[in-house]
């Protein structure tokens, strides 16, 4: 047992944010400030509170960085010198059915599926990797010129975050960007975007060492909704060291929103709703 809670203690001192933001490479280092530090002043944004519909295992020695659901399983990102893979996993059971690890010396980020390849960034080292979906096999690497965070893909564009309020959006060929927006919440910029989801034509962006997920207007960069996340992990939950909210997927056929964080020992279905006399 003791064996086991060193691993996690491990795990989580490898988090971004126990390393350092300056870029050893080309990348533009991510300038971050605290969430606290981040008024939300739009009081026309729906809050949003949450039921949880199932709770699924969750592997907590996991530490979530990008997760996709497609054709019946999810698709996972996970971080980590040394520990970074990309996971096909059984919803049902939490079991990993298929894993690829990475070179030691790359922190694996979000992940995103473009057709029958999947999409990989990286922390800190301007470049990203693909995959054929089916065998994992390696299909070539791409370079970029800041952080990656999070990524997802909307039908037509791979859309990125690298940690700023900016959201890049890519060409899901060329993987050039065509496009950005900076995301506000009223006149206030919102920083620290990382795992990405697009549901019914929205983006949502969990803020990096919060429980708030951002609900965005792809076309104006506007925050018009926030998910209050807080309390979806017990004690018990805690007994081993958790880390960050962070990990959204979502079922396209069945209408079926996914949550977890990065070392959480469980994933949760939930439904949202309007948190009745909320104000951000």
């Amino acid at each position: 047992m003791r064996r086991r809670a060193t691993a996690f203690i491990f795990a989580f001192l490898l988090t971004p944010y126990a390393l350092s933001t300056s870029c050893s490479h080309s990348c533009t280092p991510v300038i971050s400030s605290s969430p606290d530090d981040t008024s939300f002043s739009d009081t026309t944004v729906t809050i949003y509170t949450y039921k949880v519909v199932n709770v699924y295992l969750h592997d907590r020695n996991a530490l979530t960085e990008g997760l996709v659901f497609e054709d019946g399983f999810l698709y996972e990102g996970t971080g980590g010198y040394g520990g970074s893979s990309i996971r096909k996993v059984e919803l049902e059971t939490g079991e990993v059915l298929q894993k690829h690890v990475l070179p030691s010396t790359y922190f694996g980020e979000g992940i995103a599926i473009h057709g029958d390849r999947i999409i990989e960034l990286t922390y800190k080292s301007c470049v990203g990797f693909i995959y054929d979906k089916v065998s994992f096999d390696s299909l070539g690497t791409f370079q970029y010129p800041t952080q990656g965070w999070g990524i997802t893909y909307d039908g037509a564009r791979l859309i990125m975050s690298d940690g700023t309020s900016m959201l890049r959006f890519w060409d899901p060929i060329t993987l050039e960007q065509v496009d950005s927006i900076e995301v506000h919440d009223d006149t206030l910029a919102v920083t620290q975007l990382n795992e990405l989801e697009c549901v019914e034509g929205k983006i949502y962006a969990n803020v990096w060492k919060s429980e708030r997920v951002a609900i965005i207007s792809p076309a104006t960069g506007r925050v018009e909704g926030w998910i209050e996340l807080g309390g979806l992990l017990t004690d018990d939950d805690k007994i081993y060291p958790v880390d960050v909210l962070n990990g959204i997927a979502y079922d396209k056929d069945k209408k079926r929103l996914f949550v977890t964080g990065k070392l959480w020992p469980k994933l949760f279905e939930i439904e949202i709703e309007p948190k009745a006399g909320a104000s951000p």
